[in-house]
């Protein structure tokens, strides 16, 4: 038996080099959000990632998503957008023998 498992996507926005321009917010409204401060922060359900924000927060996105991050991250004028993948973790079908 084998089993295949892709590597989960994680994202965050450097705040320092957000726009504010929402492109993100237009592909992505379940994983983006411009707070008040004008700048787009990643969310992960209900969870906003605002404190402290940026590379120490990783949002995973949802498999549905994933395509829309992407394209958010190549479309976003700031270049603030950064995709990370976990390692897949590795799966055995029988004992280690």
């Amino acid at each position: 038996m084998e089993l295949d498992v892709l590597p989960a996507l994680r994202v965050w926005i450097d705040q320092d080099l957000c726009t504010g321009d929402g492109i993100c917010t237009d592909h992505a409204p379940d994983v983006f959000v411009i707070l008040e401060d004008g700048i787009a922060y990643c969310r992960e359900g209900d969870k906003t990632f605002n404190d402290p924000g940026g590379s120490a927060e990783l949002a995973l996105v949802p498999p549905a998503l994933e395509r829309a991050v992407v394209e958010s991250a190549a479309e976003c004028p700031g270049e603030c957008i950064f995709i990370e993948f976990d390692e897949a973790p590795e799966l055995t079908a029988g004992d280690d023998g």
